[in-house]
């Protein structure tokens, strides 16, 4: 554990709170708000606690996730767009609080709580299971293929998993409204995952074996 490394993971760690925060809140025009404030806990509590772990247990894997420096140029439009639906879809969840535009019962933001806390779940095990993962696409030193627990069931089970989390933050926002703008993000995951597949087959011994083991890249029967 370093000290440079603290202070960044500190730094993004509170740079990220406070722009959501900013984006969910400022439209929203209520400080109060029920669905903002779940989703800020269940989102930034179990994240500073990983982060603790990594910090002691791993912290280059930490190193690692907190990299954004994306070497793959194809990943630009992907990355962009994300930006732009998260943008998108928090300002739009905090207007739809604003304005009661269609307004959701309270179950329903603790049902979809639920489901994201169990994703969170399922993406510490991801981690667990697979320390070379960054938020890059590239092959790294001394990298091997993981083909056991959640990998045996499908190729990218860490953008499984994100698809539960980022599909079920506008419902904890209690926002159907914004529901189908995070919808863009299988698509975008989709292309990211074709080219990420491209730089694993080529540089990493033994994925094309794995690819021909494990059928399914993100869903299990479906693709």
């Amino acid at each position: 554990m370093t000290q440079k490394l603290f202070w960044s993971a500190l730094t993004k760690f509170f740079a990220g709170v406070i722009l959501l925060g900013i984006l969910i809140f400022l439209p929203a025009g209520d400080r109060h708000f029920f669905g903002g404030w779940l989703l800020m806990g269940i989102l930034f509590i179990p994240m500073f606690l990983a982060g603790l772990v990594m910090m002691v247990k791993n912290p280059s894997l930490l190193a690692k996730r907190l990299s954004a420096k994306e070497k793959e140029g194809e990943q630009s439009l992907v990355i962009k767009l994300s930006g732009l639906m998260f943008l998108a879809g928090f300002l739009l969840a905090g207007l739809d609080h604003r304005f009661g535009w269609l307004p959701l019962p309270g179950w329903v933001n603790l049902a979809a709580a639920g489901v994201f806390l169990l994703a969170y779940g399922l993406y510490a095990e991801v981690l667990r299971e697979n320390t070379f993962l960054s938020r890059t696409i590239e092959v790294q030193e001394g990298q091997r293929v993981i083909d056991t627990g959640l990998y045996g069931i499908v190729r990218h089970p860490m953008y499984s998993v994100t698809l539960l989390l980022f599909l079920s933050m506008p419902l904890v926002l209690g926002s159907l409204i914004s529901f189908p703008v995070f919808l863009a993000y299988p698509f975008l995951i989709v292309k990211r995952i074709r080219n990420e597949e491209q730089v694993l087959e080529a540089g990493l011994p033994g994925y094309g074996k794995y690819r021909k083991k494990v059928k399914y890249r993100l869903i299990p029967f479906i693709w």
